[in-house]
């Protein structure tokens, strides 16, 4: 005696992958929950937009990082070079043209610094490319050996950097244009702080639909599940993973020079001295996660901002508490890999 099954409609629907909306809240939930305690509101804008800009830094500096190892599983400790270089990149436009900078127009500021910020991404670019080329390719698959190698990649970039730029530091002061702060009400929000949000902003938008609207990102995120079956399709698997590579360097560069003209100064070392809070923005966000890495950065700035405002003391800390409170809630970090 034998039952028929009804067949599939083959024409149907996938369902839908389910939203997991939880850590999209977290940010909007920790702005809330720390109004009451700062007590007053213009200082509490004034941190959150601090914050805000600040973890927009930090995304574009990781946002590279994490979709390397998103698609090509390379633990690349040299990713904070290419934010050092990016950066002294930069004063090759921005200090023969200081006089431009001066101007009180921001048109012309914006226009130098876009040269600038141009200049520097292709500068980073091409270097991630001989960077893969020659250090990573021969270690793919070996990632005790990828430590190694990149953080001594990390070392001669910086020396490297030592004689080209020479030891000394180097002042960057801001453009006249964007110095100085936006008063809203009693709330005063520095202007370059605002600029930064803006670009990060628009650099998670390009990220976000490149990955999820274009063939590209359909084949990068192919690359990421099956490599072999993209090959089998036709597709140059290693030709991508060079072309990501520099897209991620590229970004390191362009956080160089946003961090540079925070700081208003350079040092050799500013991208090594970098890479732990890198690293703790991709581990939060779970490993090869656009999405969890721009959360991850959102919450690692604001949390240091607000505990520094009113607990100094565990603002040192902080970083490592959020991480450790993170990890405890999802061990895998706020999204799965490539998820977000």
């Amino acid at each position: 005696m034998s039952a028929t099954l009804p067949l599939a409609n083959a024409d149907a629907a996938l369902p839908a992958a389910k939203l997991d909306v939880a850590p999209l809240l977290l940010v909007p939930l920790l702005m809330l929950a720390m109004l009451p305690l700062v007590g007053s509101f213009p200082a509490w804008v004034t941190l959150t937009v601090a914050g805000l800009a600040m973890g927009m830094m930090y995304f574009i500096m990781a946002s590279g990082l994490t979709l390397v190892f998103g698609l090509m599983s390379v633990l690349n400790f040299g990713h904070g070079a290419f934010v050092s270089v990016g950066a002294f990149t930069a004063t090759l436009v921005l200090l023969p043209m200081r006089g431009w900078l001066e101007m009180d127009s921001l048109l012309v500021n914006l226009g130098v610094l876009l040269l600038a910020v141009t200049v520097a991404m292709i500068a980073t670019a091409l270097l991630g490319w001989a960077f893969e080329r020659i250090i990573i390719k021969p270690v793919y698959g070996q990632h005790l050996k990828q430590i190694l190698i990149t953080m001594g990649g990390m070392i001669v970039a910086e020396q490297l950097i030592h004689v080209i730029w020479g030891a000394e530091t180097i002042a960057l002061p801001l453009p006249t244009a964007l110095r100085g702060a936006i008063l809203m009400g009693d709330a005063a929000i520095e202007k370059y702080r605002l600029v930064a949000v803006a670009v990060g902003l628009v650099v998670f938008v390009a990220m976000f639909l490149t990955l999820n609207r274009t063939k590209i990102g359909l084949l990068i995120r192919a690359g990421v599940e099956n490599g072999e079956m993209v090959e089998s399709l036709g597709y140059r698997i290693g030709r991508l993973f060079v072309a990501v590579f520099a897209a991620g360097s590229a970004l390191a560069g362009l956080g160089g020079v946003l961090w540079g003209l925070y700081k208003e100064t350079l040092s050799a070392a500013m991208g090594g001295e970098l890479m732990v809070m890198i690293f703790i923005v991709i581990i939060i966000g779970g490993l090869g996660s656009v999405g969890g890495c721009f959360i991850g950065a959102l919450l690692m700035a604001l949390v240091a901002n607000y505990a520094s405002f009113l607990a100094p003391k565990v603002a040192l800390v902080s970083n490592i508490i959020l991480m450790i409170a993170i990890l405890l809630w999802r061990p895998a970090g706020l999204y799965s890999k490539m998820r977000g």
